[in-house]
């Protein structure tokens, strides 16, 4: 065997056993433990020979294998595994070990004698995995610089063959030459350790058994890492085996691969349109010109266009709008802002006058609300149907116009939201904690998809939290994934929300070629929202998460997700103090936009997102981005309606449950209970100055009572409160219906008649809140005069009688009056009531 550079002894320690709060993390049963294989000795028994010592495990030693062998051998290098723990970063996973194969290059390939040139290419052979870089054609010295990396669990080989290989179109592929290595002297890496530098390796003759060195040479870096690795992320991972197919094999491994994408940087773009000059409205119909034309400006950045009012026209040349425009746009400025000036000079006809074409970096980036400059922008003439063809000037116009770096714009809905931050890097506070997030696995998938006769999932997780973005690598054909992945967030505000999904892909090699020319989305397997504010500090949470997701056929269970969760603190002080502090930038309440408005702002910043998210390498596609960002949650559907309906009622259920103990105390239910209440009402009628207190303190008590029934994990995703368990599948298709809609007719016909009845009972009950909020307004307003006299001459006798009366002895002649016994009572309704039923309403004059 060759020998290996960078022998590192000297390097700092990979892995440790936790303690404290960290050994909780390891304990939980859904932390997955790798078995290392067991390591094998040939026993000589022939007679006098001398004890042979075992050899060494071709693997480290980590925290799994320690479990596994038990931890009294020796660890990999010598390195015993209780004398010197290995150490990392990743301490909310477990460790994977892999072995990591850097090809970079080769040089002095022979020529062949057929075809007269060479189209070199390497493979790499670990036990049954293979894997293989891009060909070059005819070209002596290749450059490939890929690396390759196999997990430990999944290989039982001991050896790492490395073949160059010449790619032949016509014959079997032929072999230049190989160099082997033995697992078990393959060095061991830890980051923040310098990348393992690689070396040149002389081939061996693969035809002459292996003992005929060639001149040709392959550079190689062969290293043992965990996936906290950096090579990790680009790595040709042995889970992705089976991901090749067709010409598009490639694209379907780089789809396999884990990533951390950024939101790019949103602007909200302000354009008010005050005014034009210089404009001929008309264009020449003989000698004459066409008067009284509507001309409005329209003001397209990218894929979005707004349009002013028709102006009110001052003069003929001159034209008056004043009317501000909003878009988002993202930076680098792709796009610029295009004005356009049109005349409706017939009806359904729109005629373009002449247009501007804006840069975007032309506009001032305003921090704080204060005073824009406008500009004037000379208009060029576009299309002649208004126009004379030897016109060059088409007027001008007036803007006032500015990049907005004070707001923070939504992509998000604002109850899940993630970041509050306003655009200008400026305006930031100091983050006070760090979020680390462990995706240890997944347990109890269902299959997705079929392929080759069965069902499959090839699943990958999506977390998002503020502008940074991470997906795990996909594991292939697994319904019990493994991705051990740990990433960090800094945390500005605990108020906000991390949301993770996780999706099966479709982009792979058999997925494409069992779909043909169809159009692949990723499936949606669930997700999950975990509010940083529930959180204790410096603790892990190490749970599953049920991953439950709507489906035309029903609701469907995909398993659960397996996460560690840990928020920490850089200052308790600081985050007290931002409970005290708006959720949003300043510039959002004194500046604020309407709702409509910033919803409307929202869905274009979502379609930037997703489309700038769609164009990486890998690509975060749309369909992802949109599930994650609640791209459908503005429309409208019969289960969320229900749910929030059924959300007040529990809201309300205190107050009604109180209610109905205070009726069974004024009928004398339980007449020690309703002792019990005279003596504490009389009590504080005699000494107000503790009702208060005494309400303070019962809440208090209370908070303190409900201590010990805390929540002890993070919240998942709860399918009965959000009525999917009992919703009809009707109902569910038409959530899941497109906008506009796709159904046909009697389809949309039969859920039109059931919109009207639902929106029939809403009607009825606003309605009776309207009357009785009129009949409040008719006491005083003499639409009934006896009534309005009646109620006056009653409020002079009140208030003679509460100057006269002090306040404490009226309070307690109402109490007593109101917790008076049965026998006082008449079933029939109170004067009072029958009073206020008699007010006349508005609804009187209603069609």
């Amino acid at each position: 065997m060759p020998p290996l550079a960078g022998d590192l002894r000297g390097s700092r320690p990979l892995n440790r056993q936790p303690t404290g709060r960290h050994a909780r993390v390891m304990a939980y049963p859904y932390v997955f433990h790798a078995q290392a294989p067991p390591a094998r000795a040939e026993e000589h028994k022939s007679k006098g020979a001398m004890p042979q010592p075992q050899v060494r495990p071709q693997w480290p030693v980590g925290s799994g294998a320690g479990r596994g062998c038990g931890g009294g051998g020796a660890g990999w290098m010598g390195l015993g595994s209780r004398e010197r723990p290995l150490a990392s970063a990743y301490d909310l996973v477990e460790q994977m070990h892999y072995l990591y194969v850097r090809v970079v290059k080769a040089r002095g390939i022979p020529v062949g004698a057929v075809t007269g040139g060479c189209n070199p290419y390497v493979e790499v052979r670990l036990g049954n995995y293979r894997g293989t870089t891009p060909h070059h054609d005819r070209k002596s010295s290749p450059e490939w610089n890929q690396v390759f990396a196999f997990s430990r669990e999944r290989v039982q080989a001991t050896a790492l063959e490395v073949f160059v290989r010449d790619r032949d179109a016509v014959a079997r592929d032929d072999y230049v030459g190989r160099v082997a290595f033995d697992i078990s002297e393959v060095p061991l890496r830890v980051p923040p350790d310098s990348p393992l530098a690689p070396q040149w390796y002389r081939l061996e003759s693969v035809r002459h058994g292996g003992k005929m060195v060639l001149p040709t040479e392959v550079m190689l870096a062969v290293w043992v890492g965990t996936q906290a690795d950096e090579a990790f992320g680009d790595a040709w991972h042995a889970d992705a085996a089976s991901a090749r197919g067709g010409a598009d094999g490639v694209a379907a491994v780089q789809s396999a691969r884990s990533k951390v994408y950024v939101t790019p940087k949103l602007w909200y773009l302000r354009i008010n349109v005050l005014e034009a000059q210089d404009v001929v409205t008309g264009g020449f119909v003989g000698d004459k010109v066409r008067q009284h034309v509507e001309v409005f400006a329209k003001v397209q950045v990218g894929g979005m266009m707004l349009r002013t009012k028709p102006c009110a026209m001052r003069n003929p040349t001159s034209l008056a709008w004043n009317e501000e425009l909003v878009f988002v746009v993202a930076e680098p400025f792709e796009d610029p802002a295009v004005l356009i000036v049109e005349a409706r000079a017939h009806p359904g006809k729109d005629e373009i006058v002449g247009r501007a074409v804006l840069p975007l970096t032309i506009f001032e980036k305003r921090l704080e609300r204060g005073a824009v400059h406008s500009q004037w922008f000379s208009l060029e003439p576009f299309g002649h149907p208004l126009r004379r063809p030897e016109a060059t000037f088409a007027g001008r116009v007036h803007l006032r116009a500015c990049l907005e770096g004070a707001y923070h714009v939504m992509d998000e809905p604002t109850m899940y939201v993630s970041d509050t931050r306003p655009t200008a890097r400026q305006l930031w506070r100091p983050p006070v904690g760090v979020l680390e997030v462990g995706v240890l696995g997944a347990q109890g998938l269902t299959p997705m998809k079929t392929a080759d006769g069965r069902g499959t999932t090839d699943a990958y997780c999506v977390a998002k939290y503020g502008q940074k973005w991470v997906r795990t690598r996909t594991v292939v054909d697994s319904c019990s994934p493994r991705w051990n992945e740990q990433y960090t967030w800094e945390v500005y505000d605990p108020c906000t929300v991390l949301t993770l999904a996780m999706f099966d892909n479709c982009h792979l090699g058999k997925a494409n070629a069992a779909a043909g020319n169809a159009v692949l989305r990723d499936q949606v397997m669930g997700k999950v929202r975990i509010r940083l504010s529930t959180l204790e500090m410096d603790k892990v949470y190490t749970n599953a998460h049920h991953l439950v997701v709507l489906h035309p056929s029903g609701v469907r269970k995909n398993g659960e997700l397996c996460l560690a969760v840990r928020l920490t603190s850089v200052s308790l002080a600081s985050v007290m103090c931002l409970y005290g502090k708006p959720l949003l930038p300043k510039m959002h309440y004194v500046q604020p936009f309407a709702i409509p408005q910033l919803d409307a702002l929202r869905r274009q910043a979502m379609s930037i997102v997703a489309a700038r998210l769609s164009r990486a390498e890998p690509p975060l596609r749309r369909e992802v981005v949109e599930y994650m960002l609640d791209a459908g949650s503005h429309l409208w559907s019969m289960r969320r309606s229900k749910a929030n309906f059924f959300r007040v009622t529990a809201l309300l259920s205190g107050a009604a449950s109180t209610a109905r103990w205070l009726v069974d105390v004024c009928h004398w239910r339980n007449p020690v209970t309703t002792v019990l209440v005279h003596l504490l009402f009389v009590t504080l009628m005699c000494f107000p100055e503790l009702i208060l207190p005494t309400m303070f303190l019962y809440m208090a008590l209370a908070g303190l009572w409900n201590y010990r029934r805390r929540p002890r994990r993070p919240a998942s995703m709860d399918a009965r409160l959000s009525c999917a368990e009992a919703t009809h599948l009707d109902e569910i298709d038409e959530e899941l219906d497109t906008f506009p809609t796709s159904k046909p007719n009697d389809v949309v016909r039969l859920r039109y008649d059931r919109l009207r009845s639902v929106a029939g009972r809403i009607q009825t009950v606003v309605g009776d809140v309207a009357t009785q909020g009129e009949r409040v307004r008719s006491l005083l307003a003499w639409r009934d005069p006896r009534a309005t006299a009646l109620f006056t001459a009653l409020c002079l006798v009140a208030a003679v009688t509460l100057y006269v009366t002090p306040l404490r002895v009226v309070a307690l002649v109402a109490g007593l009056y109101a917790l008076r016994h049965p026998r006082f009572r008449s079933r029939m309704p109170s004067a009072a009531g029958n009073f206020f039923k008699r007010l006349p309403s508005r609804a009187d004059t209603m069609l």
